[in-house]
Protein backbone atom coordinates (compact mmCIF):
# COMPACT_ATOMS: atom_id res chain seq x y z
CA UNK A 1 0.00 0.00 0.00
CA UNK A 2 1.04 3.62 -0.46
CA UNK A 3 1.98 5.10 2.90
CA UNK A 4 1.09 8.76 3.23
CA UNK A 5 2.40 11.16 5.89
CA UNK A 6 0.51 11.17 9.20
CA UNK A 7 -1.93 14.00 9.82
CA UNK A 8 -1.80 14.02 13.61
CA UNK A 9 0.46 13.05 16.48
CA UNK A 10 -0.51 12.39 20.08
CA UNK A 11 2.27 13.42 22.45
CA UNK A 12 1.73 11.70 25.80
CA UNK A 13 3.89 14.03 27.84
CA UNK A 14 3.45 12.21 31.14
CA UNK A 15 1.48 9.49 32.88
CA UNK A 16 1.25 11.59 36.03
CA UNK A 17 -2.36 12.56 36.74
CA UNK A 18 -4.32 13.98 39.69
CA UNK A 19 -7.37 11.91 38.73
CA UNK A 20 -7.83 8.18 39.24
CA UNK A 21 -10.42 7.41 36.56
CA UNK A 22 -11.55 3.76 36.57
CA UNK A 23 -11.81 3.82 32.75
CA UNK A 24 -8.23 5.03 32.17
CA UNK A 25 -6.96 3.65 28.86
CA UNK A 26 -3.28 4.16 29.62
CA UNK A 27 -1.22 0.94 29.90
CA UNK A 28 -1.18 -0.99 33.14
CA UNK A 29 2.51 -0.19 33.60
CA UNK A 30 2.78 3.59 33.83
CA UNK A 31 5.93 5.62 33.23
CA UNK A 32 7.35 7.41 36.25
CA UNK A 33 8.51 11.03 36.14
CA UNK A 34 12.20 10.11 35.96
CA UNK A 35 11.48 7.98 32.86
CA UNK A 36 9.88 10.82 30.88
CA UNK A 37 11.79 12.20 27.92
CA UNK A 38 13.14 15.70 28.53
CA UNK A 39 12.19 19.08 27.13
CA UNK A 40 14.83 19.19 24.40
CA UNK A 41 13.93 15.72 23.15
CA UNK A 42 10.27 16.69 22.88
CA UNK A 43 11.23 19.83 20.97
CA UNK A 44 13.22 17.71 18.52
CA UNK A 45 10.27 15.33 18.14
CA UNK A 46 7.95 18.24 17.32
CA UNK A 47 10.32 19.47 14.60
CA UNK A 48 10.62 15.96 13.19
CA UNK A 49 6.83 15.60 13.22
CA UNK A 50 6.38 18.83 11.27
CA UNK A 51 9.02 17.74 8.75
CA UNK A 52 7.23 14.41 8.41
CA UNK A 53 3.98 16.17 7.48
CA UNK A 54 2.09 16.17 10.79
CA UNK A 55 -0.35 19.09 11.00
CA UNK A 56 -2.06 18.58 14.38
CA UNK A 57 -0.32 17.96 17.70
CA UNK A 58 -2.39 16.70 20.62
CA UNK A 59 -0.68 17.22 23.98
CA UNK A 60 -1.94 14.60 26.38
CA UNK A 61 -1.08 12.40 29.35
CA UNK A 62 -1.93 11.59 32.12
CA UNK A 63 -2.35 15.25 32.82
CA UNK A 64 -0.05 17.37 30.62
CA UNK A 65 -0.29 20.25 33.10
CA UNK A 66 1.83 18.08 35.41
CA UNK A 67 4.80 19.03 33.20
CA UNK A 68 6.42 22.25 34.40
CA UNK A 69 7.73 22.86 30.89
CA UNK A 70 4.27 22.77 29.27
CA UNK A 71 4.35 26.41 28.14
CA UNK A 72 7.83 25.94 26.68
CA UNK A 73 6.68 22.82 24.83
CA UNK A 74 3.66 24.62 23.36
CA UNK A 75 5.94 27.42 22.18
CA UNK A 76 8.28 24.89 20.54
CA UNK A 77 5.37 23.16 18.80
CA UNK A 78 4.08 26.50 17.53
CA UNK A 79 7.56 27.43 16.30
CA UNK A 80 7.61 24.12 14.38
CA UNK A 81 4.36 25.13 12.66
CA UNK A 82 2.08 22.63 14.38
CA UNK A 83 -1.55 23.20 15.38
CA UNK A 84 -1.65 22.50 19.10
CA UNK A 85 -4.48 20.97 21.12
CA UNK A 86 -4.18 20.55 24.90
CA UNK A 87 -6.09 17.52 26.25
CA UNK A 88 -6.60 18.19 29.96
CA UNK A 89 -8.66 17.51 33.06
CA UNK A 90 -8.15 21.16 33.99
CA UNK A 91 -6.52 20.20 37.28
CA UNK A 92 -3.15 21.94 37.49
CA UNK A 93 -4.14 24.86 35.26
CA UNK A 94 -4.46 28.37 36.64
CA UNK A 95 -5.75 31.47 34.90
CA UNK A 96 -2.20 32.79 34.70
CA UNK A 97 -0.88 29.57 33.19
CA UNK A 98 -3.67 29.49 30.61
CA UNK A 99 -2.80 33.04 29.59
CA UNK A 100 0.85 32.00 29.25
CA UNK A 101 -0.24 29.09 27.06
CA UNK A 102 -2.28 31.51 24.95
CA UNK A 103 0.75 33.76 24.52
CA UNK A 104 2.86 30.73 23.60
CA UNK A 105 0.44 29.95 20.78
CA UNK A 106 -1.84 27.19 22.07
CA UNK A 107 -4.63 26.79 19.52
CA UNK A 108 -7.28 24.67 21.23
CA UNK A 109 -8.27 23.06 24.53
CA UNK A 110 -10.05 19.74 25.05
CA UNK A 111 -11.50 19.52 28.56
CA UNK A 112 -12.58 16.20 30.05
CA UNK A 113 -15.90 15.76 31.83
CA UNK A 114 -16.38 12.84 34.23
CA UNK A 115 -19.94 13.82 35.14
CA UNK A 116 -22.33 16.75 34.91
CA UNK A 117 -22.45 17.43 38.65
CA UNK A 118 -19.92 17.38 41.46
CA UNK A 119 -21.23 14.18 43.03
CA UNK A 120 -20.82 12.13 39.85
CA UNK A 121 -17.70 13.80 38.48
CA UNK A 122 -15.76 13.66 41.74
CA UNK A 123 -16.76 10.06 42.31
CA UNK A 124 -15.68 8.91 38.86
CA UNK A 125 -12.48 10.98 38.82
CA UNK A 126 -11.59 10.02 42.37
CA UNK A 127 -10.78 13.65 43.14
CA UNK A 128 -12.83 15.64 45.62
CA UNK A 129 -13.43 19.20 44.36
CA UNK A 130 -12.44 18.28 40.82
CA UNK A 131 -15.74 19.27 39.22
CA UNK A 132 -15.80 22.75 40.76
CA UNK A 133 -12.22 23.29 39.69
CA UNK A 134 -13.04 22.09 36.18
CA UNK A 135 -15.92 24.56 35.90
CA UNK A 136 -13.62 27.37 37.00
CA UNK A 137 -11.08 26.38 34.36
CA UNK A 138 -13.85 26.24 31.73
CA UNK A 139 -14.70 29.84 32.60
CA UNK A 140 -11.09 30.93 32.13
CA UNK A 141 -10.89 29.08 28.81
CA UNK A 142 -13.98 30.92 27.58
CA UNK A 143 -12.75 34.31 28.81
CA UNK A 144 -9.39 33.91 27.08
CA UNK A 145 -11.12 32.76 23.92
CA UNK A 146 -9.65 29.31 23.33
CA UNK A 147 -11.71 27.13 21.00
CA UNK A 148 -13.07 24.38 23.25
CA UNK A 149 -13.97 20.72 22.88
CA UNK A 150 -15.70 19.00 25.77
CA UNK A 151 -14.85 15.31 26.13
CA UNK A 152 -17.46 13.27 27.99
CA UNK A 153 -16.61 9.64 28.69
CA UNK A 154 -19.86 7.79 29.30
CA UNK A 155 -20.63 4.42 30.87
CA UNK A 156 -23.33 2.63 32.81
CA UNK A 157 -23.05 4.94 35.81
CA UNK A 158 -23.37 8.26 33.98
CA UNK A 159 -25.00 7.67 30.58
CA UNK A 160 -28.22 9.15 31.95
CA UNK A 161 -26.34 12.47 32.13
CA UNK A 162 -25.72 12.64 28.36
CA UNK A 163 -28.46 15.23 27.63
CA UNK A 164 -27.07 17.53 30.33
CA UNK A 165 -23.50 17.05 29.04
CA UNK A 166 -24.60 18.27 25.60
CA UNK A 167 -26.37 21.24 27.23
CA UNK A 168 -23.21 22.10 29.17
CA UNK A 169 -21.14 22.09 25.98
CA UNK A 170 -23.50 24.66 24.47
CA UNK A 171 -23.50 26.76 27.66
CA UNK A 172 -19.69 26.76 27.75
CA UNK A 173 -19.53 27.95 24.15
CA UNK A 174 -17.75 24.77 23.07
CA UNK A 175 -17.45 24.21 19.35
CA UNK A 176 -17.42 20.46 19.71
CA UNK A 177 -18.28 17.69 22.15
CA UNK A 178 -16.85 14.21 21.97
CA UNK A 179 -19.40 11.77 23.33
CA UNK A 180 -17.15 8.78 23.98
CA UNK A 181 -18.69 5.60 25.34
CA UNK A 182 -16.06 3.90 27.46
CA UNK A 183 -13.53 1.81 25.53
CA UNK A 184 -12.28 -1.24 27.40
CA UNK A 185 -8.52 -1.01 27.14
CA UNK A 186 -5.87 -0.76 29.84
CA UNK A 187 -7.23 -0.12 33.31
CA UNK A 188 -10.84 0.02 32.08
CA UNK A 189 -10.84 -3.76 31.73
CA UNK A 190 -10.65 -4.02 35.53
CA UNK A 191 -14.00 -2.19 35.74
CA UNK A 192 -15.85 -3.81 32.86
CA UNK A 193 -18.57 -5.31 35.07
CA UNK A 194 -19.23 -1.94 36.70
CA UNK A 195 -18.95 0.33 33.66
CA UNK A 196 -20.40 -1.72 30.80
CA UNK A 197 -23.57 0.03 29.57
CA UNK A 198 -26.69 -1.98 28.93
CA UNK A 199 -27.95 -2.46 25.38
CA UNK A 200 -30.90 -0.21 26.22
CA UNK A 201 -28.54 2.55 27.35
CA UNK A 202 -26.51 2.19 24.17
CA UNK A 203 -29.57 2.50 21.93
CA UNK A 204 -30.87 5.46 23.94
CA UNK A 205 -27.49 7.20 23.55
CA UNK A 206 -27.65 6.63 19.78
CA UNK A 207 -31.05 8.32 19.67
CA UNK A 208 -29.99 11.24 21.90
CA UNK A 209 -26.94 11.95 19.76
CA UNK A 210 -28.92 11.72 16.51
CA UNK A 211 -31.55 14.17 17.78
CA UNK A 212 -28.96 16.57 19.21
CA UNK A 213 -26.98 16.62 15.96
CA UNK A 214 -30.11 17.67 14.07
CA UNK A 215 -31.14 20.23 16.71
CA UNK A 216 -27.69 21.80 17.15
CA UNK A 217 -26.44 21.72 13.56
CA UNK A 218 -24.34 24.83 13.04
CA UNK A 219 -23.96 25.37 16.79
CA UNK A 220 -22.18 22.30 18.12
CA UNK A 221 -20.34 19.46 16.39
CA UNK A 222 -20.94 16.12 18.11
CA UNK A 223 -18.34 13.39 17.65
CA UNK A 224 -19.67 10.06 18.82
CA UNK A 225 -17.90 6.88 19.88
CA UNK A 226 -20.75 4.36 20.36
CA UNK A 227 -20.78 1.36 22.67
CA UNK A 228 -18.97 -0.92 20.25
CA UNK A 229 -19.56 -4.11 22.27
CA UNK A 230 -23.23 -3.61 21.41
CA UNK A 231 -22.56 -2.91 17.71
CA UNK A 232 -22.73 -5.14 14.65
CA UNK A 233 -19.61 -3.75 13.02
CA UNK A 234 -16.35 -2.52 14.59
CA UNK A 235 -15.02 1.00 14.47
CA UNK A 236 -12.35 1.88 11.93
CA UNK A 237 -9.67 2.17 14.56
CA UNK A 238 -7.23 5.03 13.93
CA UNK A 239 -8.64 5.34 10.41
CA UNK A 240 -6.59 2.26 9.58
CA UNK A 241 -3.43 1.09 11.34
CA UNK A 242 -0.42 3.28 10.53
CA UNK A 243 -2.31 5.48 8.05
CA UNK A 244 -3.30 8.75 9.71
CA UNK A 245 -1.62 9.21 13.09
CA UNK A 246 1.00 8.13 15.59
CA UNK A 247 1.57 8.35 19.34
CA UNK A 248 4.72 9.07 21.30
CA UNK A 249 4.55 7.83 24.88
CA UNK A 250 6.21 9.52 27.89
CA UNK A 251 9.34 7.38 27.54
CA UNK A 252 9.70 8.13 23.83
CA UNK A 253 8.35 4.92 22.32
CA UNK A 254 6.42 5.53 19.10
CA UNK A 255 3.12 3.67 18.76
CA UNK A 256 0.62 3.20 15.92
CA UNK A 257 -2.20 3.71 18.44
CA UNK A 258 -2.67 4.56 22.09
CA UNK A 259 -3.16 0.96 23.26
CA UNK A 260 -0.69 -0.77 20.93
CA UNK A 261 1.66 -1.75 23.77
CA UNK A 262 -0.96 -4.32 24.83
CA UNK A 263 0.08 -6.42 21.81
CA UNK A 264 3.06 -8.36 23.17
CA UNK A 265 4.87 -9.32 19.96
CA UNK A 266 5.22 -5.74 18.67
CA UNK A 267 8.56 -3.95 19.01
CA UNK A 268 8.44 -0.16 19.25
CA UNK A 269 11.23 2.18 18.20
CA UNK A 270 12.18 5.08 20.46
CA UNK A 271 12.64 8.67 19.34
CA UNK A 272 15.79 8.83 21.43
CA UNK A 273 17.35 6.30 19.04
CA UNK A 274 15.55 6.47 15.69
CA UNK A 275 14.34 9.37 13.54
CA UNK A 276 10.54 9.78 13.44
CA UNK A 277 10.50 9.65 9.63
CA UNK A 278 12.20 6.24 9.61
CA UNK A 279 9.89 4.94 12.34
CA UNK A 280 6.75 5.98 10.44
CA UNK A 281 7.77 4.52 7.10
CA UNK A 282 9.87 1.52 8.16
CA UNK A 283 9.11 0.72 11.82
CA UNK A 284 8.11 -2.91 12.37
CA UNK A 285 5.19 -2.00 14.63
CA UNK A 286 3.74 0.30 11.98
CA UNK A 287 4.17 -2.26 9.21
CA UNK A 288 2.55 -5.06 11.25
CA UNK A 289 -1.10 -4.27 10.44
CA UNK A 290 -0.90 -1.75 7.60
CA UNK A 291 -3.14 -2.50 4.66
CA UNK A 292 -4.86 -5.87 4.33
CA UNK A 293 -2.15 -8.48 3.65
CA UNK A 294 -2.03 -9.51 7.33
CA UNK A 295 -5.72 -10.40 7.48
CA UNK A 296 -7.21 -13.78 8.27
CA UNK A 297 -10.66 -14.94 7.18
CA UNK A 298 -13.37 -13.73 7.27
CA UNK A 299 -11.70 -10.30 6.90
CA UNK A 300 -9.48 -11.38 4.01
CA UNK A 301 -12.38 -11.90 1.61
CA UNK A 302 -14.84 -9.43 3.17
CA UNK A 303 -16.17 -6.45 1.20
CA UNK A 304 -15.69 -4.31 4.33
CA UNK A 305 -11.98 -4.98 4.70
CA UNK A 306 -11.06 -1.49 3.48
CA UNK A 307 -13.93 0.08 5.42
CA UNK A 308 -13.03 -0.96 8.96
CA UNK A 309 -9.73 -2.83 8.33
CA UNK A 310 -10.79 -5.73 10.53
CA UNK A 311 -11.61 -3.46 13.46
CA UNK A 312 -9.42 -2.84 16.49
CA UNK A 313 -6.26 -4.95 16.85
CA UNK A 314 -5.97 -4.10 20.53
CA UNK A 315 -9.57 -5.11 21.15
CA UNK A 316 -9.01 -8.45 19.42
CA UNK A 317 -6.01 -8.91 21.70
CA UNK A 318 -7.92 -7.92 24.85
CA UNK A 319 -10.91 -10.18 24.18
CA UNK A 320 -9.45 -13.11 22.24
CA UNK A 321 -5.75 -12.97 23.02
CA UNK A 322 -5.08 -12.84 19.25
CA UNK A 323 -4.39 -9.44 17.65
CA UNK A 324 -4.60 -10.97 14.16
CA UNK A 325 -8.20 -12.08 14.63
CA UNK A 326 -11.28 -10.30 13.36
CA UNK A 327 -12.48 -7.84 15.98
CA UNK A 328 -15.19 -9.91 17.74
CA UNK A 329 -17.49 -6.87 17.70
CA UNK A 330 -18.00 -7.65 14.00
CA UNK A 331 -21.12 -9.66 13.29
CA UNK A 332 -19.09 -11.71 10.77
CA UNK A 333 -16.59 -12.83 13.41
CA UNK A 334 -17.00 -16.43 14.59
CA UNK A 335 -16.58 -15.04 18.11
CA UNK A 336 -19.32 -12.40 17.85
CA UNK A 337 -22.00 -14.48 19.54
CA UNK A 338 -19.76 -15.30 22.48
CA UNK A 339 -18.87 -11.62 22.87
CA UNK A 340 -22.54 -10.64 22.87
CA UNK A 341 -23.23 -13.15 25.63
CA UNK A 342 -20.28 -11.86 27.64
CA UNK A 343 -21.40 -8.28 27.07
CA UNK A 344 -24.88 -9.02 28.43
CA UNK A 345 -23.29 -10.67 31.45
CA UNK A 346 -21.05 -7.65 32.10
CA UNK A 347 -23.93 -5.21 31.59
CA UNK A 348 -26.19 -7.07 34.02
CA UNK A 349 -23.51 -7.62 36.68
CA UNK A 350 -24.23 -6.19 40.15
CA UNK A 351 -23.19 -2.57 40.60
CA UNK A 352 -19.84 -3.10 42.33
CA UNK A 353 -17.18 -0.78 43.68
CA UNK A 354 -14.94 1.07 41.27
CA UNK A 355 -11.31 -0.01 41.05
CA UNK A 356 -9.47 3.29 40.87
CA UNK A 357 -6.29 3.90 38.91
CA UNK A 358 -3.16 4.59 40.94
CA UNK A 359 -0.98 7.07 39.06
CA UNK A 360 2.79 7.22 39.62
CA UNK A 361 3.55 9.05 42.86
CA UNK A 362 -0.10 9.12 43.96
CA UNK A 363 -2.01 6.98 46.44
CA UNK A 364 -5.34 5.36 45.68
CA UNK A 365 -8.12 7.86 46.56
CA UNK A 366 -10.59 7.47 49.33
CA UNK A 367 -14.24 7.09 48.41
CA UNK A 368 -15.69 10.38 47.25
CA UNK A 369 -19.34 9.61 47.09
Amino acid sequence: MTVRPPIAMLAELTHRCPLSCPYCSNPLELARQEQEIDTETWKSVFRQAADLGVLQLHLSGGEPASRRDLVELVQAARDAGLYTNLITSGIGLTERRLKELDEAGLDHVQLSLQGTDAEMADRIGGYRGGFDRKMQVAGWIGAIGFPLTLNAVLHRKNLHQLPRAIEMAVEMGARRIEVATVQFHGWALKNRDTLMPTREQAREADAIVKAARARLKGTLVIDYVPADYHSDYPKRCMGGWGTTGLNVNPEGRVLPCHAAESIPHLVFDNVKDVDLHKIWYEGAAFQAYRGTDWMQEPCKSCDRKTVDFGGCRCQAMAILGDPDATDPVCIKSPHHGALQAQTEAHASAPDGDLVYRKAPGRSIPESVG
